[in-house]
């Protein structure tokens, strides 16, 4: 078979899933890759597929890529922009749009698949693809290991995959160590008690203790982290009430927190907790807060020495100049899961997306990128087809080559 990876793209951008509920996509997903001779295992963690090509002796490498779109109204104007609505955990219709890119890697890696798949004599070991769910939720990698992955393919020896940047089409950007942010989100619950607006001395009002809070917090940054440690402390969400004149009884923060190291994810999270618990002691609050740890993501960390030899055949396949280093990226992402949970390597890269023309080479050389793109999680984020698929299947294939075996190796 030949795939029409423009066509996919297109197809799955106009109809995008929200988390775990990837139904359409992972059926396209293992319909394609059994048409590829994939072994094919589908209901991991709700809607994970993956697919395993055994191709004679040698290492084992898994490459991954997200399914899941958010909750985002589209405005790229594009012939194939969504229109289509969902229904998200808390029960709320809601407009969804692949709003970063995840149709991307889904087409790019069913690319890499049918490569893969056609150049059998070229290369000797097993490829393993996982088309996860969830990973705006921060658990769906979880959701595909505790479904028992390891136990139904080959454990890898290395976990590979990239994600689509507003960076140019044709370029790749590779960091070694941590890349990306651990991120956690929180709910932080505050108790008052209710009463009437004209009588604010026979109550205790969430919202003043809710605003307390949500400035207090702002030290915790500034204060608490050292300056040559970063972290970043983000309200949200607080909502409380229902009416002017009434104090309500209790009110809600949302809150998420961005770190690179574990011992400042620890001192930042501990903060919240004390300043939240501190701050309702001082208003009387008849309660301590009540605290839920919602979306949680590891930091992403790249093995120095399997990035430098991924980059290397990066640099191979797409040109000397086309893989940088984009530095540290305080996103989130949770790819790291399937590495830790397998204990080898992770190496995921960057994938550019955009029209080159936009960027200035020598801003780009030194790790810089224009400020007025459309992020991801935009609701005009919308990448380039061409050359960004093209590139995406190219990089997938270098990276799962240089670390198979040769084709010595196969067993005819």
């Amino acid at each position: 078979m030949s795939l029409d990876l423009a066509a996919i793209y297109r197809d799955l951008h106009a109809n995008p899933e929200l988390s775990f509920q990837e139904h359409r996509t992972a059926g396209i997903v293992a319909d394609t890759l059994t048409g590829l001779g994939f072994d094919v295992i589908t209901g991991l963690g709700v809607t994970g597929v993956a697919g395993v090509l055994a191709n004679g002796d040698g290492p084992t490498v898994l490459l991954r890529a997200d399914m899941d779109a958010l909750p985002v109204l589209e405005d790229t104007g594009l012939p194939y922009a969504s229109t289509v609505r969902g229904t998200d955990p808390d029960g709320n219709d809601v407009p969804v749009m692949h709003a970063c890119g995840h149709d991307v890697h889904v087409t790019c890696l069913l690319g890499a698949a049918e490569r893969m798949a056609d150049e059998r004599g070229a290369w000797s070991g097993t490829l393993v693809v996982v088309f996860q769910p969830a990973e705006e939720l921060g658990g769906g990698a979880e959701s595909v290991i505790a479904a028992g992955l390891y136990d139904r393919v080959p454990k890898p020896d290395i976990v590979l995959g990239q994600h689509v940047a507003p960076l140019p089409a044709g370029f790749a950007g590779l960091h070694p160590g941590v890349a990306m942010a651990a991120a956690d989100s929180l709910t932080v619950r505050v108790h008052g008690v209710g009463g009437h607006g004209s009588r604010p001395e026979a109550g205790v009002d969430p919202v003043l203790l809710a605003a307390a809070i949500t400035v207090r917090l702002q030290g915790v940054v500034a204060r608490e982290v050292a300056p040559t440690d970063a972290a970043v402390v983000t309200v949200g969400q607080l909502h409380a009430g229902t009416k002017h004149n009434i104090i309500p009884s209790e009110a809600m923060l949302g809150i998420n927190v961005r770190s690179f190291d574990d011992g400042v994810r620890t001192t930042v999270l501990t903060a919240i907790e004390r300043i939240a618990k501190g701050e309702a002691a001082a208003s009387g609050a008849p309660r301590e807060p009540d605290f839920d740890y919602i979306d949680r993501f590891p930091a992403t960390v790249n093995d120095p020495d399997a990035s430098e030899r991924t980059a290397a055949a990066l640099r191979g396949a797409l040109g000397q100049g086309r893989v940088f280093d984009p530095g540290v990226v305080s996103g989130s992402e949770d790819v790291g899961v399937f590495a830790t949970a397998a204990g080898v390597p992770l190496v995921y890269w960057f994938l550019g997306g955009f029209d080159p023309s936009l960027f200035d080479p020598a801003v780009l050389a030194a790790g810089g990128m224009p400020q007025d793109l459309p992020s991801n999680h935009s609701p005009k984020f919308a990448p380039v087809i061409d050359p960004t698929l093209s590139t995406g299947v190219t990089a997938l294939v270098a990276a799962a080559r240089e670390w198979l075996g040769s084709a010595t190796s196969v067993v005819e």
